[in-house]
């Protein structure tokens, strides 16, 4: 190594870190983008906040490439005299459609589109690489991205308008490629209970479905945020009101509390409460009948730990559960004099 690429390689380091430590905090609702993939469990465990995805700064900086790719369509377009509305991060046309789940369009097109100028399109614009562009070209978008196209049909559907614009670009070479989508009725309504009905009915259950797969090798599950979890640990690293027992979503895209019998606002979510218990399905230990209302016994190395507001936080069991098991009148004293916690 040369003394001139030691700084070079530092700085790619430090640019990394940057974005790994700005991360976004996972969403609040069920993507319609999400709604084609192949794991129930998975899934529910990311809409529960209870695997939260983390990516390292090169796959941090390739999404923002993707997203201000996004932008640049919507420039070139407008420059040839297309009128585009609700385009931008702020901007977005949001599609709900009920339990969570909801779906934003990259765009309206009011008008301009050549073929059909005074028609309204639903724009829909996607990066690919070379591979990927290729096979587009030669299939066109409803034999080689089936799930863009559901969700096309799915958008179109859903907000009245019956034409899309599909604008796909090349992150190799720079190729667009356009295609016009028209509504199909049928189509989209199979679409919409084929994949909104799974979505909704993941986002609403209460319990962790089955996995799409029990072998640790499978080649999805290897590199699956949430392999430890599934063959590993079986325990949640988070701790927030969507990994809590008490916390129960509803149709109107809120998430009750029973505990404090009241509806959760999305900016405390991430942040839960002292009132934290563990959801039994996100632990592997067996659950017994709490010794009041607001705490869960779990059995942890043969002992009963209490979980809540009236026993051991829900952190201090995720980060050493041996430990907790072997709370002893020591432990407790330090516990009750300097409000200390049990770290892994």
């Amino acid at each position: 190594m040369t003394e001139l690429e030691q700084p070079i390689n530092t700085i790619v380091g430090m640019i990394d870190k940057h974005h790994e430590d700005k991360q976004e905090p996972p969403r609040y609702h069920f993507g319609l983008s999400q709604c084609g993939h192949d794991c129930d469990r998975w899934l529910w465990l990311s809409f529960r906040w209870s695997v939260i995805e983390r990516f390292e700064g090169r796959m941090l900086r390739l999404f923002r490439r993707g997203h201000n790719e996004e932008h640049t369509i919507v420039h070139d377009l407008r420059a040839i005299g297309l009128e585009i509305e609700n385009a931008g991060e702020y901007n977005q046309y949001r599609v709900n459609l009920g339990s969570h789940v909801s779906g934003s369009l990259d765009g309206i097109i009011k008008s301009g589109v050549p073929d059909a100028p005074n028609k309204k399109h639903i724009l829909e614009a996607k990066t690919h690489n070379l591979k990927s562009f290729q096979d587009l070209i030669r299939k066109g978008v409803e034999e080689s991205k089936p799930m863009h196209y559901a969700q096309m049909q799915v958008y179109m559907e859903s907000s009245g308008i019956d034409r899309a614009l599909y604008v796909a670009v090349c992150k190799n070479d720079d190729r667009m490629y356009t295609e016009r989508v028209k509504l199909k009725k049928k189509e989209a309504k199979f679409f919409k209970e084929k994949y909104i009905g799974r979505a909704k009915r993941i986002a609403m259950s209460e319990r962790i479905p089955e996995p799409f797969k029990t072998d640790s090798t499978w080649y999805q599950c290897k590199m699956c945020a949430a392999h430890d979890f599934c063959y590993g640990s079986k325990t949640t690293k988070e701790v927030n009101c969507r990994t809590c027992a008490r916390a129960t979503p509803k149709e109107d895209n809120t998430f009750f509390c029973e505990r404090w019998q009241s509806t959760i606002p999305n900016n405390q979510q991430l942040k839960g409460c002292p009132s934290h218990v563990l959801h039994p399905d996100l632990v592997p230990w067996q659950l017994k009948e709490g010794k009041d209302e607001n705490t869960a016994t779990y059995l942890i190395e043969g002992k009963e730990v209490c979980n809540g507001e009236n026993g051991l936080k829900s952190s201090e069991i995720i980060a050493n559960p041996k430990a907790c098991a072997k709370e002893d009148s020591f432990t407790q004293a330090l516990r009750s004099e300097f409000n200390a916690t049990i770290t892994g």
